[in-house]
């Protein structure tokens, strides 16, 4: 894959970031595919971080996406905010690359895929979650690949 040809090898992680609860992503080692994996419950930033930390070292990860909620004007709000002082939390904590992906309508359509599912019951909210990180992760995979590795992220430098 072109793409990977000037990276390190390892994943990368894609997570969908809420009050209550984390959805996360993996890529395959190469970097073309995003596969979900448990969402994570939030409690404290201490307790995220070690979670997230054990994920890391688990999928040898070497960069992570985190969703950037934009308003649908793509202008920056309060969560957008909120998601670019996370991400400089995770860089500062991590000290790997970052970096902030657009993640509008990402979770409308993880309720459309759902709903074509037909997954109404408790565990809806966590699976939402999880496949709106797919969903970043795999847009974010997505571009870098149609750039043939010159995708570089505006917002490596947190």
């Amino acid at each position: 894959m072109k793409s990977g040809q000037n990276l390190p090898s390892g994943r990368i992680l894609g997570l969908d970031v809420g009050t209550r609860r984390i959805g996360i992503a993996v890529s395959d080692p190469l970097g073309v595919t995003a596969q979900g994996l448990e969402t994570l419950q939030r409690r404290n930033r201490r307790y995220d971080l070690n979670e997230l930390r054990k994920l890391l070292a688990e999928h040898e990860v070497r960069e992570i996406v985190v969703g950037n909620p934009l308003r649908m004007s793509g202008q920056s709000g309060l969560q957008a905010e909120k998601m670019a002082s996370f991400a400089a939390h995770l860089k500062q904590a991590f000290s790997i690359p970052v970096h902030l992906w657009d993640e509008r309508l990402t979770t409308a359509e993880a309720h459309r895929l759902l709903d074509e599912t037909g997954i109404r019951d408790s565990r809806r909210k966590e699976v939402i979650d999880k496949m709106a990180a797919v969903l970043i992760l795999q847009s974010f995979l997505d571009a870098r690949s149609a750039n043939s590795g010159r995708y570089e992220s505006s917002l490596d430098n947190l």
